[in-house]
């Protein structure tokens, strides 16, 4: 049964819910235009350690910024903040290969940033990453009965475009922009295509060490031994992810994420989402109604989606928090820093 605030209620009822988000780089969101996950090009690379932060502490101590965008919208780690506030849960972080050194506690798996995929293999390790995602959804489902795996890499819609593509479906993917780059990202996953074409490779996790970034093979490696429900927080990037656990033959998690990213038009994420077979669950959280200008430019395709926020709000509501009490606490986190 559907309700406006969600799309479809998955019928799970964690007894020993979990949150955790799958941090990484990729070099691809230094190229100017790609990624709007930071003020400058140079400066995504710092998003996912200080989203980790705000998420963890509630504020950003480490460096002069606040978790805004240029316009006045709240960054979506405030919203994944407020959910863990509001649950009272403590998220776990996983270090998949991060630019710079964390800030908060990660379990890391040692990995390195990703390289621009259109001259060289992107994630390397991208095998051993995956292996080592496996030991760690064994290490979660002894905590846990529900795990709400989302990630943070700026830029990684681009390394998604790829992947998807590369595995061989006619996808597009969203953007943190109100005006998708797609003409950028469609002619650096050409470049991509190309070199993979020439190297000859066709197995899921080669296609990874090629073109995607390293969240994607831990983020694969946690889902296909996590042994409770798992679903992935997030749109395109995890959708990739579950694009490649079904080329593996592995369970394909269903995603919750929200209805700014499945309305929007540049990105068609629900035709992927059917082609992947899999089903996503979307959030309406009513920022449109909500009172607060920043929130609001959601609605118009600003951000859209992120660390986790969808799922965030989607595990509040199994967590038995009412819509109206899950978009309050939205509003009253962000109103601390307005």
């Amino acid at each position: 049964m559907s309700n406006p605030f969600l799309s479809e209620d998955p019928g799970i009822r964690p007894r020993r819910p979990m949150m955790a988000v799958v941090l990484g780089n990729t070099l691809l969101s230094t190229v100017p235009g790609i990624s709007g996950a930071g003020p400058t090009p140079e400066k995504t690379l710092l998003t996912p350690i200080l989203d980790a932060e705000l998420i963890t502490t509630g504020a950003i101590t480490s460096m002069p910024a606040r978790p805004n965008t240029p316009t006045g919208c709240p960054t979506p780690a405030s919203i994944t903040r407020s959910m863990m506030e509001l649950t009272g849960l403590s998220p776990i972080f996983i270090n998949a290969g991060l630019a710079h050194t964390p800030t908060v506690p990660c379990l890391d798996v040692y990995g390195r940033p990703g390289g621009d995929p259109r001259i060289e293999d992107a994630v390397p390790d991208a095998p051993l990453l995956f292996e080592r995602g496996e030991a760690i959804g064994r290490i979660l489902a002894n905590y846990s009965d529900l795990l709400m795996l989302g990630e943070c890499v700026p830029g990684g819609t681009t390394t998604a475009l790829c992947v998807l593509q590369a595995l061989g479906y006619d996808a597009s993917v969203s953007s943190a922009f109100p005006r998708n780059p797609l003409d950028l990202k469609e002619a650096v996953c050409r470049e991509v295509l190309t070199r993979i074409r020439e190297t000859g490779v066709e197995e899921p996790v080669g296609i990874l060490r090629a073109a995607g970034d390293p969240m994607m093979p831990v983020a694969a490696g946690i889902a296909s031994t996590y042994s409770g429900e798992i679903i992935f927080a997030g749109g395109t990037q995890m959708l990739a992810v579950a694009a490649v656990l079904k080329a593996l033959g592995r369970r394909v998690p269903h995603l919750a994420t929200t209805v700014y990213v499945r309305d929007d038009p540049s990105a068609g994420f629900s035709r992927s989402v059917a082609e992947v077979g899999t089903t996503a669950y979307y959030v309406d959280p009513n920022f449109e109604n909500i009172g607060h200008p920043g929130l609001a430019r959601y609605c118009i395709g600003e951000v859209k989606e992120g660390t986790g926020a969808g799922g965030a709000l989607v595990l509040a509501y199994l967590m038995g928090h009412r819509p109206e009490e899950i978009s309050r606490k939205v509003f009253d986190f962000v109103m601390k820093y307005a």
